[in-house]
């Protein structure tokens, strides 16, 4: 039977000063000044608009992504964090997570943002090599990166994240450590490490780099892997590693099949509906032109995940973590029984692919490196 699962809030700041080659999300390049004031208030609208899914919970994290949402006002940030309060509430140590470029920052700005009820910073670095940060559009060289990293220590955040990519044009395992060090020596204590791949309706699709072949590949994966492991960083997501007690709570809920708000321009959210058994999959306007244009009706979908599709969606999400995903959230974040999976499951397990475990549906090493035919399994 379907329970109400954590409910967590992300919202979306779609502005950036630059389009990057290899980004496929819903982003927008400013042209000119942003109209911040009145995205604000179209994002309390959609926010006051979705309030009958929040169905008598409180706030477990925010997000705020995009886009670059450091690009905002302090004012802004601290608005939108006050409505979210004052008409759903918050869970006691609610985190609450801003991106912002290293192109964009400034200390002051750090501290007002702190002051404003951010509690975790994500610093999108990408990398310290200045030939690949030219290489991937971006606006910032490594010693704003390094810069911008001190500065938000400086202003008192403790919860700090970097985004790095691997798997740069011509980059080695040697040069992809050069990046993993600088990290690991700025002293964040959570690092999300993934891969770049190239993505229809980018720049790079259009006109693709050179990038490492599969066996390099490897040997940079294996390489960063081992050395985030022996600096103390545990991976316990697909790209997220992490100090002990820093992962990031936010998407933790979003990988056990949690509830979330999406509000903003292309917002996505996923909604538990218990009473009618039912699980939803929202998503908002995606140009910013139109979502202002209506911020009183901005659902552009709003449908049903169909029941045969459930076990998918859950291991899709559940098996991301390294650790797994307790058996017990099957039944109440699906509506399932556990039968409905328990041939897979023991195909998986005698394949070595899951581990022999009841309490938990967790890959093994191997499942872990070949998760995706892992998941064809459940479609």
């Amino acid at each position: 039977m379907l329970e109400l699962p954590p409910l967590s809030l992300y919202v979306h700041i779609p502005w950036c000063v630059r389009k990057c080659p290899y980004c496929d999300f819903n982003s927008h390049k400013s042209e000119g000044i942003i109209p911040e004031q009145a995205y604000v208030e179209a994002l309390i609208k959609d926010l006051n608009n979705d309030l009958p899914w929040v169905q008598n919970r409180k706030l477990h994290s925010i997000f705020f992504g995009g886009g670059t949402p450091s690009l905002f006002s302090a004012n802004a940030i601290e608005t939108i964090v006050n409505e979210a309060q004052r008409c759903i509430g918050f869970k006691d140590n609610i985190e609450i997570t801003l991106e912002a470029n290293p192109g964009t920052s400034e200390q002051q700005k750090f501290a007002d943002f702190r002051a404003a009820g951010i509690n975790r910073l994500s610093i999108g670095v990408q990398s310290f090599d200045n030939r690949q940060l030219q290489a991937l559009g971006r606006i910032h060289d490594g010693q704003q990166a390094y810069r911008a990293l001190e500065m938000a220590q400086s202003a008192g955040f403790e919860r700090l994240n970097i985004d790095l990519m691997h798997g740069l044009p011509n980059q080695n395992a040697g040069s992809a450590l050069s990046d993993i060090e600088a990290a690991i020596n700025s002293g964040v204590t959570h690092i999300s490490w993934y891969q770049l791949t190239i993505e229809p309706n980018t720049e790079f699709f259009s006109s693709p780099p050179i990038l490492p072949v599969e066996d390099q590949l490897a040997d940079i994966q294996q390489a960063g892997q081992i050395r985030l492991q022996e600096a103390g960083f545990d991976q316990y997501e697909v790209s997220a590693f992490a100090m002990q007690g820093a992962v990031c709570e936010h998407n933790i809920n979003y990988w056990q099949f949690g509830d979330y708000l999406g509000i903003g321009a292309g917002a996505h959210g996923k909604i538990t509906l218990a009473n009618k058994n039912r699980v939803i999959r929202t998503s908002k306007t995606r140009q910013p032109k139109h979502f202002l244009a209506k911020p009183e009706s901005p659902a552009a979908n709003h449908k049903s995940i169909d029941k045969s599709q459930l076990p998918l969606e859950f291991m899709m999400n559940g098996l991301r973590l390294k650790s797994g995903v307790s058996a017990d959230l099957f039944p109440v974040r699906t509506g399932l029984s556990a039968q409905t999976i328990s041939q897979q499951i023991k195909k998986l397990q005698s394949q070595g692919l899951l581990k022999n475990e009841d309490s938990i549906y967790c890959t093994s090493d191997l499942g872990y490196r070949f998760l995706n035919s892992v998941l064809q399994n459940f479609s």
